[in-house]
């Protein structure tokens, strides 16, 4: 068999009774805050925009403290703008309003995707509390009256770091992986690069989010089962919806024998529903995310999201012609490609080799 489904409905099965409360709740609240969208988009009354402004922020406040309420309970869900300082939720929030912004065009957007996992990665490796350091001693450009050398501590997190597979939902997925292959490489003491594995899986978007199908291909993956056992695997998709596809791959991996020592998911924007399946169905699996968002349409989106992240990364493919892998970093350019040389080997291999 080359393709393998998962349903929908086998991922409710993993939700608690709490969990689907909290997600009616939150689709309760929702509903209120539509009402608000569509007056705002119609109202020609300053006053009358005022208020439903005012209404606005009070519900999203209410949702914001219910999510973070929710996410304390469960260990397996990290949010930066739950778990950081509050002086450096200012710069999450503007980072994430960019990204949502119809106006921020595609090389804007990359830009702020880079900074939106290069502050993941701390939250999930850099900024945790280690006992020892690492010195980089580096050559400078400066040599008179003799070459110049500078030294600079940064934690060490070896361990953590240098037992990593960065696993590729294909796609928009693709790009986030790469720099989150950066930061491991930049963070390592022996300049790791993680090795990757690529799977091609895709949901049915002729079904509605109570019915979704998430359909991996194996003819169109590429991967080396005996290298994922034991390791740390990394999944960086920019929008965690429903947490299917996440779900799909690592249950086909268990079911081939794969143990792997962890799984860690890395998520600019999170759907409330979506952590919560991913860490209900997935044992020893956590969730970092830079923000959440409260509930998913009928189309499984995530509202109020920021649309489609990999066409927003990569550009839309042709309804004919899709670009495969290779094609896709083809077209990431120069820029890119010398940014993320290392990365680029490692994908090429394991796609060519």
């Amino acid at each position: 068999m080359n393709k393998i489904v998962l349903k929908a409905q086998d991922l409710d099965g993993y939700l608690t009774e709490s969990d689907k409360n909290h997600i009616a709740t939150m689709d309760s609240l929702f509903r209120q805050v539509m009402l608000s969208f569509s007056i705002l988009s119609t109202t020609k009354s300053t006053a009358e925009r005022h208020r439903e402004e005012q209404n606005l922020i009070e519900l999203y406040n209410e949702m914001g403290r219910m999510m973070q309420d929710i996410c304390k309970e469960e260990k397996g869900i990290h949010v930066y703008s739950f778990l950081t300082p509050q002086e450096s939720h200012p710069e999450a929030s503007r980072l994430i309003a960019k990204l949502r912004d119809v106006r921020t065009g595609g090389q804007e957007f990359v830009y702020y995707i880079q900074r939106a996992y290069e502050m993941l990665f701390k939250l999930a490796f850099a900024g945790t509390q280690v006992s020892s350091k690492n010195y980089l001693i580096v050559k400078t450009p400066v040599t008179v009256p003799v070459q110049n050398y500078a030294v600079h501590k940064i934690p060490n997190i070896d361990d953590k770091i240098e037992n990593t597979v960065m696993c590729v939902m294909l796609r928009g997925a693709l790009l986030p992986s790469m720099i989150m292959s950066k930061e491991i490489q930049e963070y390592s003491s022996h300049g790791y690069v993680t090795p990757f594995a690529l799977f091609k899986i895709k949901r049915d978007d002729s079904k509605h989010e109570n019915d979704m199908e998430y359909i991996l291909d194996l003819e169109k993956s590429y991967f080396d089962l005996e290298k994922l056992n034991d390791k740390d695997l990394i999944f960086a998709d920019p929008m965690n919806a429903t947490g299917g596809s996440l779900v799909t791959v690592v249950k086909y991996l268990l079911d081939q024998g794969v143990k792997p020592r962890s799984v860690q998911f890395f998520n600019v924007i999170s759907a409330l529903k979506g952590a919560l399946r991913v860490v209900r169905a997935l044992e020893n699996c956590k969730v970092y995310t830079l923000w959440m968002d409260p509930v998913l349409n009928e189309a499984a989106y995530i509202l109020p999201g920021l649309g489609d992240a990999g066409d927003r990364i990569n550009g839309k493919d042709g309804e004919d012609h899709p670009r495969n892998i290779m094609q896709l970093i083809a077209d990431y350019g120069s820029n890119i490609a010398n940014l993320y040389r290392s990365q680029l080997r490692e994908i090429e291999d394991t796609v060519l080799g």
